[in-house]
């Protein structure tokens, strides 16, 4: 069923969050679902309509009877919990229990992480077969997580170590000598409107449109874009009176 550790839902009460668990999977690449003694049976017609395109993951899921059967061919067993039930097991954060699984599964050993159940979460038993614990930093005032939610962030740090897509390529910055005739142009086309007024500020208003222009990231693309905007305006358009209505002067 793919690469990635098994995320094993133990005991879920919920058919909703089953399906949602599974759609978050997918969304990070992840297909290895196992489902736990699920409390309304299964398969489970909630767990299919939620899971909308990831219902593949649910013919796989089992059912198993018990954890012990879900976990058997793992050789590292991670277990989300809140709770550190008294045990010596060390705790890991999200991101440092993708990066043990994402080593252990590259040196050929299977990973399973449980997630408990609704109410109360993992039992004790069910923590002590895991090797570390999984805690997220969460307010310690309210520290429950839905399952699905526990699922979701779970296969996120899953995903966000995988190797990033390589980024489009980047449009091509125009140059000095194109953004200077740009300038030039949007000079002209404000000198024909009557912009630069009174005629003692038009020296700093055409500095002020050079600095603008200058500060902007603009590509080719976007000088080309704007040389064809400012031939639009000027189309076809009566020539303006030799200063500005009192409304339109720039100060």
């Amino acid at each position: 069923m793919g690469a990635g550790p098994a995320f094993v839902l133990v005991r879920p009460q919920m058919g909703e969050n089953i399906g949602a668990a599974a759609r978050a999977m997918l969304n990070f690449g992840l297909t290895r679902l196992r489902v736990v003694a699920p409390r309304d049976g299964w398969p489970n017609p909630r767990a299919v309509a939620m899971a909308s395109g990831a219902g593949r993951l649910l013919d796989h899921a089992g059912p198993f009877a018990d954890v012990a059967g879900a976990v058997a061919d793992a050789g590292l067993v991670l277990a989300t919990t809140a709770r550190m039930r008294g045990l010596a097991t060390p705790v890991w954060t999200p991101e440092q229990a993708m990066a043990e699984a994402r080593a252990a599964l590259a040196a050929g050993t299977r990973v399973a992480v449980l997630f408990g159940p609704e109410r109360a979460g993992l039992e004790t038993a069910d923590v002590a077969r895991a090797r570390a614990i999984v805690s997220f930093r969460v307010n310690p005032a309210f520290p429950s997580l839905n399952l699905a939610q526990c699922v979701a962030l779970m296969a996120y740090e899953w995903g966000r170590a995988e190797a990033p897509p390589a980024p489009a390529a980047a449009p091509e910055p125009a140059t000095a000598e194109e953004v200077e005739r740009l300038r030039a142009h949007f000079d002209a086309r404000l000198e024909t409107a009557g912009f630069f007024f009174p005629p003692e500020k038009a020296a700093h208003q055409r500095l002020m449109l050079a600095a603008m222009l200058g500060r902007l990231p603009l590509t080719r693309g976007d000088v080309q874009f704007l040389h064809g905007a400012l031939r639009q305006l000027a189309r076809d358009r009566p020539a303006p009176p030799d200063r500005p209505a009192p409304q339109d002067r720039q100060g």
